[in-house]
C-alpha cells in the first residue's frame, strides 16, 4: 500500500511540473474562486492579491484532479498488465502470465519426474493429466524420452530412485527434444509420489538447471513454469508447501546469484498461471 501512495504521488508531481513548466500562468488565473471583496472581509488574507490566490487554488485543483487521474490510470495498469521485467548485468528475467505449452519462438521446459515416467493417468506413481507434464505427453504420443537421453548422452545420477530403484536423473538436468528442453525435476519417494524432501533440494536442482539452460539455449528465449507450483510437494527440511509467489521469488533469487545465464539480447522468462494468490506486482515484496 505504502508502494502504491508512493508511485502515485510521485506520477502525480512529475505530471504537475510538466504542466506548471509549460502551461502559462495566466492560465491558472483565469478561473475566480474568491473575489478581492471577500478577502478585504478577513483582516489575515486583506492584503492578498486576488489574482495570486485564484493562482494557487488553481494550481491546487489541478494537483488533486491530476493525483485522482493518475491514480485510476496506475491501478489500470497494475491489474492489466501481463508481465514484469527484472534486468541485471548482461541479463533479463520476465515474469509473465501464460500457458507454456502456448508459447512460440522459444526453447521451453517441461518438467518430469526424476525417472523421465511417461505414464500419464490417476495412480500415485503416474503423470497427473492436468500437470503440464501430462497436457506435453498427451500432445506427443509418440515421445521416446529414453531414445532422447540415449542420443544426447545424458549420464544418469549414481543413486537410484527412492521408488523400485529405477534409473534416475538429477533434478535439473535436460534433455533436449527440438525446441523443447526436458527436464528430470521433482524426486520421487518410495510410493512414486513427486516431492522434495527439503528446501536446499528445490535449490540444488535450480542451481543445476541454470547451467544446464546456459548450454541449450541456443540463442533462444527460455520459457520456464513455475517449477513445484504444480502437484510436487515439500516436507521435510522445507516445513510446508510453497506459494507460487515464494516459488517465483525463489527463482528469481537463485538465478540472480547463478554465475550460469542466458545472455542479452536473450531472456529467462517464467511462465506463471493468473490466480488469487499470485499476482507480478508483488514480484520481490
Amino acid at each position: 500500500m505504502i508502494d502504491f501512495v508512493v508511485k502515485r504521488v510521485t506520477l502525480a508531481f512529475a505530471t504537475v511540473t510538466g504542466i506548471f513548466t509549460f502551461v502559462p500562468e495566466a492560465f491558472f488565473g483565469k478561473h475566480e474562486w474568491i473575489t478581492k471583496e471577500a478577502l478585504e472581509q478577513c483582516e489575515w488574507f486583506a492584503r492578498l492579491d486576488a489574482q495570486d490566490v485564484n493562482i494557487i487554488i488553481s494550481r491546487l485543483m489541478c494537483f488533486l484532479l491530476v493525483c485522482v487521474v493518475t491514480s485510476f490510470l496506475y491501478m489500470a495498469f497494475l491489474k492489466f498488465r501481463s508481465s514484469i521485467t527484472i534486468k541485471g548485468q548482461n541479463y533479463s528475467i520476465i515474469v509473465e502470465y501464460g500457458d507454456i505449452l502456448e508459447k512460440r519462438k522459444c526453447k521451453r521446459v517441461i518438467n518430469f519426474d526424476e525417472c523421465f515416467t511417461t505414464q500419464v493417468g490417476s495412480a500415485t506413481p503416474d503423470i497427473n493429466p492436468g500437470s503440464i507434464c501430462g497436457q506435453y505427453l498427451k500432445l506427443h504420443p509418440d515421445l521416446d524420452v529414453q531414445q532422447l537421453i540415449s542420443s544426447a548422452q545424458i549420464i544418469p545420477a549414481q543413486s537410484k530412485s527412492k521408488y523400485l530403484r529405477k534409473t534416475r536423473y538429477d533434478s535439473g538436468t535436460i534433455v533436449p527434444n527440438g525446441d523443447d528442453l526436458l527436464m528430470a525435476f521433482a524426486k520421487l519417494d518410495e510410493k512414486g509420489k513427486g516431492r522434495f524432501f527439503s528446501r536446499d533440494e528445490y535449490l540444488e536442482c535450480l542451481d543445476l538447471l541454470w547451467k544446464e539452460l546456459e548450454n541449450n539455449y541456443s540463442e533462444n528465449d527460455v520459457c520456464v513454469p513455475v517449477l513445484g507450483a504444480g502437484t510436487t510437494s515439500f516436507d521435510g527440511g522445507a516445513g510446508a508447501s510453497f506459494s507460487q509467489q515464494d516459488l517465483v521469488d525463489m527463482m528469481i533469487l537463485s538465478y540472480k546469484l547463478s554465475s550460469h545465464k542466458i545472455k542479452n539480447p536473450h531472456k529467462l522468462r517464467i511462465v506463471c498461471k493468473k490466480n488469487s494468490d499470485f499476482s507480478i506486482n508483488n514480484i520481490g515484496k
